[in-house]
């Protein structure tokens, strides 16, 4: 398959059998899990939201309040399937950087992912909780704090498991392979969910990798890999509570590769048009996650135009006081490029931190 060729990943050849519920139609071609009906409509709302935040980020980014952001839309699906099929109250979400509606429903506020948009140091306040991690920008650099974090929760007998996410790009990187040889060799509590559309920024997964499969690469270090529909919400939730299952028993990870496709670019610092095949646009279109859910909702008669138009309303207002808190949070303070760098800063610090007080305070 040439990079001219490459339309629709989800429906590749890739080697690996593909975990599907629902078709682009939203038909049932699969189990569909047991899942409340309230909880499924929520789930449909988030999916929603994200593709709002998405619109409004970018509108931020272009008018100079955001730096770059990496747009969701196309990837709610594997998103919200996954955070659904976890439980954010006793679990650990170890996240990478596309990863904002599972970091939402772990319980950080969206005008702090906004802030952690902008480099604010306010943006790096995570819930008191403490079972949300710091996203990682560096490809592939938490799975082997994942990894660790599930170890030490086993050592020490403590209940829930270790989610972490990252992209196709970050499966080809070292830590990423580091990381599957020791929770394997230590059979750790972890779902290793990643999100493959296929492209790691403009290169195609198949001049990433002579590998069919981020899945089948599983195998190699002693634990199951799943291949599911990822722009199947139900397909993915199928696949995230199973192998959380696994994992809350004692049996070790599960490596989950959700095929999916990001309908905008790589992020807003990126141009998909130069590299993307034509027609691309259009075959993501056509197996829109939202689109395949509201269609299976409806069908259900749960979902209707005017919960369409309550969702919609719900997100702008959640987005809009989000905004307006992002806006009335104070610019930092100089002295913050220094602070918390240490529990208790060393003498080299200290003497950083005064040298800094000394060169504002000349400046004022």
């Amino acid at each position: 398959m040439t990079v001219a060729e490459k339309t629709d990943l989800a429906a590749a050849d890739t080697g690996a059998p593909l975990l599907q519920v629902l078709d682009p139609d939203g038909t049932i071609v699969g189990h569909v899990p047991d899942i409340e009906p309230e909880r499924m409509r929520a789930m449909l709302r988030l999916m929603q939201l994200g593709r709002r935040i998405d619109q409004k980020a970018i509108s931020l980014q272009r008018r100079g309040k955001l730096g770059t952001y990496p747009p969701m839309s196309g990837q709610e699906a594997a998103s919200v399937g996954t955070a659904f099929a976890m439980d954010p109250d006793i679990d650990h979400f170890v996240p990478q950087y596309r990863e904002q509606l599972t970091m939402l429903h772990w319980g950080l506020p969206l005008s702090g992912y906004l802030l952690q948009r902008m480099g604010h140091p306010a943006g790096s306040e995570l819930p008191a909780h403490g079972r949300l991690w710091p996203q990682q920008v560096a490809l592939g650099a938490h799975l082997p704090h994942a990894v660790g974090l599930a170890w030490g929760m086993a050592l020490q007998r403590k209940p829930g498991v270790v989610l972490t996410q990252f992209g196709d790009g970050a499966s080809n990187e070292g830590d990423f392979h580091e990381a599957c040889n020791i929770a394997g060799v230590r059979s750790v509590p972890l779902v290793m969910v990643c999100q493959n559309n296929g492209w790691a920024i403009s290169i195609p997964w198949e001049q990433q990798s002579a590998a069919r499969s981020v899945a089948l690469r599983a195998v190699g270090y002693g634990f199951p890999g799943v291949a599911v529909d990822g722009n199947d919400v139900l397909a993915v939730y199928t696949a995230v509570r199973d192998a959380r299952k696994r994992a809350a028993a004692g049996e070790g990870p599960t490596l989950i590769e959700a095929r999916c496709h990001r309908l905008l670019a790589h992020s807003t610092a990126d141009d998909p048009k130069r590299y993307r095949p034509e027609g691309f646009e259009d075959t993501a279109a056509a197996v829109d996650p939202i689109r395949r859910f509201r269609a299976y909702l409806v069908a259900l008669g749960m979902w209707t135009e005017d919960d369409d138009a309550k969702a919609i309303a719900d997100a702008d207002r959640k987005i809009e006081a989000a905004v307006k808190a992002f806006d009335a949070t104070p610019p930092p303070r100089p002295e913050q490029l220094l602070e918390n760098l240490y529990a208790t800063p060393d003498a080299r610090l200290r003497r950083q931190q005064e040298q800094l007080r000394a060169s504002l305070e000349e400046d004022s």
